[in-house]
């Protein structure tokens, strides 16, 4: 059993779907089992479209009969026979949309935000899966939700492993001769709510499944040749790694680099599954492959860039010395607000983090800890994380910018920059 995972470039047009049907043509001699994501930028136009109920605006109507006249273009020009059913399915699974706008907005806005963004994987998945069939390669519809099982954490589901495994396990008998197409993102709550496991994971997902069903690999189509060691929009002269540890991918992600979601390589790690990240263009190549331990000496030093930080300082309103105490209320603060950290530093009375920014939830840190802190903060920031570092890279990153903090430790490098007026 191998695990691919197409991302929401590869298949964001009609080209796109055909193309991932050439690369299962390719693979057709093992089972195989598709995550797919939402098409192109449809969950940010999804995202928008949250937004805007919840605010209750006036275009609401129409951002969503923009999204489904992007789905039913790529359908119209992959399916000649306008009578199929893959129309009625389509249809259908916008029809639960149509069904939460007729209604006022509910309190939680991170059960809307899953119960509404997640329809752009059940579309993808549904075009794709009824484009292989319609072309001769008999392919299945998987619920995810079905599968994969989550608390009721909207917005950032907890999986429930126990429950996972076992409906996992149990579909794999239905996947003799046929190949299994299933979304990524999204899992189920017992109440049969539908939960999102954070933005870009996908790839969890593809994860989960491969961890459940021992797959033999798991391969990530992308846009790009591999992983490489910067971002090539950013930075010239970028370096693909043929091969990374497990640990050492891990690293990356969870300092930023956003070619693998972070929480991606656990699952795999545990039962030793390679991850190949390959073009989707040129599927041919060798691409990245992720595995057991590597020399990390032949590392090119890795350079990853977030954008939109904020820095935080919180001191105590009486002077006093920031204690074990004070460190639980603060990182309680950040686990209710679900707010990530990026980069910590404390002094005797003062604490300092380099946070993810995002309004809302900033606005609700904000509230948790006004009462006891003293805060100041600056918006507008940008991380550089660099792993195996050298003096004249981060020379080279830094100049033009000031230095507001920074933290070095023996294989990476983290400065939190703000650009020079």
């Amino acid at each position: 059993m191998e695990v691919f995972k197409f991302g929401g470039a590869s298949v964001k047009d009609p080209d796109g779907i055909k193309n991932l049907r050439a690369i299962v043509e390719m693979h057709r001699h093992k089972p195989l089992l598709l995550v797919i994501s939402a098409m192109g930028k449809t969950t940010n136009a999804l995202e928008k479209l949250t937004r805007s109920y919840l605010n209750q605006n006036p275009d609401t109507r129409q951002l969503f009969n923009n999204i489904k006249a992007y789905h039913f273009s790529i359908l119209e020009s992959l399916f000649e026979d306008k009578n199929s059913t893959a129309f009625d399915d389509v249809e259908n699974a916008f029809v639960e949309i149509d069904w939460i706008l007729e209604e006022d907005p509910p309190e939680n806005h991170d059960f809307v935000y899953d119960q509404l963004v997640s329809i752009g994987e059940l579309v993808s998945t549904k075009i794709a899966s009824a484009y292989l069939s319609y072309t001769g390669i008999e392919a299945k519809w998987l619920d995810a939700r079905s599968y994969i099982h989550t608390d009721n954490s909207y917005g950032e589901g907890q999986v429930d492993w126990e429950k996972t495994e076992t409906a996992i396990k149990n579909l794999l008998s239905g996947l003799t001769g046929t190949i299994g197409v299933t979304q990524g993102f999204i899992g189920g709550t017992s109440e049969n709510y539908t939960t999102t496991l954070g933005r870009e994971g996908s790839d969890y997902s593809a994860a989960i499944f491969a961890s459940c069903l021992k797959a033999d690999s798991v391969t990530i189509w992308k846009d790009v040749p591999g992983v490489l060691n910067a971002d090539p929009k950013l930075f010239p002269g970028t370096v693909k790694y043929e091969e990374l540890s497990y640990a050492e991918a891990l690293e990356m992600t969870y300092f930023g680099a956003t070619v693998i979601h972070p929480k991606t390589i656990r699952p795999l790690k545990i039962n030793n599954i390679p991850l190949y990240v390959k073009p989707f263009m040129s599927p041919n190549e060798t691409g990245t492959v992720i595995k057991a331990d590597i020399n990390p000496a032949t590392l090119a030093p890795a350079i990853i860039v977030k954008s939109n930080q904020v820095l935080i300082s919180l001191s105590t309103k009486d002077f006093s010395f920031i204690t074990e105490n004070h460190l639980s209320d603060i990182f309680g603060a950040f686990a209710t607000t679900h707010t990530k950290v990026n980069m910590i530093q404390n002094s005797a009375i003062s604490f300092s983090g380099c946070l993810d920014y995002n309004e809302e939830r900033f606005e609700k840190l904000k509230q948790a800890l006004q009462n006891e802190y003293n805060i100041r903060f600056n918006t507008g920031l940008q991380l550089i994380t660099i792993r195996h570092f050298k003096k004249r890279v981060i020379d080279d990153l830094t100049q033009g910018k000031t230095i507001l903090m920074e933290q070095f430790s023996r294989n990476t490098a983290q400065l939190v920059l703000k650009q020079q007026m």
